[in-house]
């Protein structure tokens, strides 16, 4: 469940590192639709499973974020 919290490690490539009025759903390379797939897919296998629905609960919470924005 904490590699969720690791998919925030790509804001670090962004320049300002922190903006408050940017989107970070399709703006940075692991919240990208291809990467979010991904973690919906990780989701089946019951082997990552746990993984998936962490990164899965990231990517959720951060689009509440762009929707409150």
């Amino acid at each position: 469940m904490l590699a969720g919290l690791l998919i925030d490690v790509d804001h670090l490539l962004a320049t300002p590192i922190f903006n408050p009025n940017r989107c970070s759903i399709g703006f940075h390379p692991l919240h990208s639709s291809f990467a979010i797939l991904f973690y919906f897919f990780l989701c089946i296998p019951k082997k990552s499973r746990l993984v998936g629905l962490g990164l899965v609960i990231h990517i959720v919470s951060d689009a509440v974020d762009c929707a409150l924005m």
